[in-house]
């Protein structure tokens, strides 16, 4: 079952500065910050990237979250900052799920491809797939409260 909406997420050529500004200037709170090296097979099969080197942040608004990226291995291209609205911009919007695996059969049988099956990521689960026009859609399963997640309703 779908439960909704958890986050998006974009790639930042800064993340500091990107953090300050949704922190600083809209009010966001830094719900993680880390990254990860050279290795990290499962980040790299979510993705869909070989040997990617990334900083990340997680953060927290009053609804919903955002989840920045800097990559520098293999660094991103810069986006122009007055891009049209139709062109492409955001890197992901994940919908959190109560059975990964089931969602991802599921979708799957009904054409949707995905990167990777479903990877274990401590207290979570992540794929990322792909809508009909090539927006990544990530499905995030949260198996205890210690990671930011939607409440679900009882």
């Amino acid at each position: 079952m779908i439960i909704g909406v958890h986050h998006i997420a974009m790639s930042v050529p800064d993340i500091e500065a990107a953090v300050a500004f949704y922190c600083d200037v809209l009010g966001f709170e830094i719900v993680t910050q880390g990254g990860w090296e050279k290795g990290y097979v499962e980040a790299d099969n979510i993705i869909g990237l070989p040997d990617t080197v990334a900083k990340t942040a997680m953060l927290r608004g009053s609804n919903t979250h955002i989840e920045m990226f800097e990559f520098t291995e293999p660094a991103g291209q810069a986006q122009d900052p007055d891009h049209p609205m139709n062109n492409h911009g955001l890197t992901h919007f994940c919908l959190q799920v109560t059975d990964i695996q089931m969602e991802y059969d599921r979708l799957k049988a009904a054409g949707m491809r995905f990167h990777c099956e479903p990877q274990q990521l401590g207290n979570t689960a992540a794929t990322y797939g792909r809508d009909p026009f090539g927006n990544v859609i990530e499905l995030y399963e949260v198996f205890d409260d210690s990671v930011a997640h939607i409440p679900i309703e009882a």
